[in-house]
């Protein structure tokens, strides 16, 4: 079994090998985990984009999945287009982390081809029958347009608050909150905290926090879930609050203070 002790070149060779799957799907992983951005890494990680080797029983691309998060973790911008046209693979799951590492990238090429796939709205966003997925993967396509400012998708966004998936909903208050600074859309997070469902209430701590809405601080330290993750969010509150002109230190405003105070308190 590959341990993490594993050498540059020895990822680099083991993922352009076909031998074996297994070495393949790790070293993929392995490269992005320790941001290995090396030419001769990421030129491997696209080639793995199109791989048909590795195979999972349902037809899917266990190792395009692994690349693509990889690649999103490296951000090279080189590899836009790559990441863009794994957008219409087959396998929702290689859709969805492309999608996802398009955002990391902070790509807004992929802006009108993530736009398309909102074509049909609400009611084409449907299960797939007999998967646990729907056809499309937006919850990554809805995050990554707000995180990519991409404003002309605001009326394309703004009907999926009311799909009937509240994973997907939760997804579009956050990334119109991202595209418009309306606290409504934020607030509809907020009000996720007190889901009886704890997965919905883990995925709006984790929303709250990306978008870094201060007004939630102390409903997301009231939050049943791990505290862990509390921290988590409340981190990213502070992120994106804690900015200072370079060499000189952040200022603290009270709200930021009040959240370091109610991180204390986690701890």
């Amino acid at each position: 079994m590959p341990s993490e002790s594993l050498t540059v070149e020895q990822a680099i060779a083991n993922l352009n090998q076909t031998d074996d799957p297994s070495l393949r799907y790790y070293a993929a992983w392995w490269l992005g985990r320790f941001r290995v951005s090396q030419p001769a890494a990421i030129a491997a990680l696209v080639t793995a984009l199109d791989d048909e080797a590795d195979r999972s029983p349902d037809g899917g691309y266990p190792l395009r999945r692994n690349a693509a998060r990889a690649l999103g973790k490296l951000q090279d911008p080189s590899v836009g287009l790559a990441l863009i046209q794994c957008l219409d693979c087959p396998d929702y799951y290689v859709r969805e982390a492309a999608a996802q590492a398009l955002g990391d990238l902070g790509d807004r090429t992929c802006i009108e081809a993530l736009q398309a796939k909102l074509v049909g709205g609400v009611e084409a966003a449907v299960p797939v029958p007999g998967k646990p997925h729907l056809v499309e993967p937006y919850g990554a396509i809805l995050e990554t347009l707000g995180m990519l400012k991409a404003t002309t998708a605001i009326a394309a966004i703004r009907p999926f608050l009311r799909h009937s998936v509240p994973a997907v909903q939760n997804s579009a208050a956050r990334a119109l909150y991202q595209l418009t600074g309306e606290e409504q859309y934020a607030e509809q997070l907020v009000t996720v905290l007190q889901s009886p469902t704890l997965q919905l209430r883990r995925s709006a701590l984790m929303d709250l926090g990306a978008v870094g809405y201060l007004p939630a601080a102390e409903a997301i330290a009231a939050t049943l879930a791990e505290n862990s993750l509390k921290l988590i969010a409340l981190k990213g509150l502070l992120d994106q609050h804690l900015t200072a002109p370079e060499g000189q230190p952040p200022v603290l405003s009270d709200r930021v203070i009040a959240v370091m105070d109610l991180m204390d308190e986690l701890l």
